[in-house]
């Protein structure tokens, strides 16, 4: 199901939208792994130089969102992948 913007044009509902964040952000620190990332490392290699604070909030809010579903840890200043989400990352891998 997709929305509407002000102009008329399609867009994706936003749920689609942090989803599609998420799993950008859980893409990165599994291919990381077992490199440990900061999260201005994580937004540096997502978002780039010029992130606009709507870049940043959505990256912010993916890293709770895995946090609190289980698939990735904050220890200390780093994020890691849990060991759950490497193990699924490994099944879906050999998969395809």
């Amino acid at each position: 199901m997709h929305h509407q913007d002000s102009r008329g044009k399609q867009c994706s509902p936003p749920g689609d939208e942090d989803q599609k964040v998420e799993a950008a952000v859980l893409r990165f620190l599994i291919d990381e792994h077992p490199a440990q990332a900061t999260k201005a490392e994580l937004m540096l290699a997502l978002v780039g130089q010029e992130q606009s604070f709507s870049e940043r909030d959505a990256v912010e809010r993916a890293i709770r969102e895995l946090i609190a579903g289980g698939l990735a840890h904050r220890s200390d200043i780093y994020l890691v992948p849990s060991r759950a989400a490497l193990y699924f990352a490994q099944l879906w891998d050999r998969g395809e």
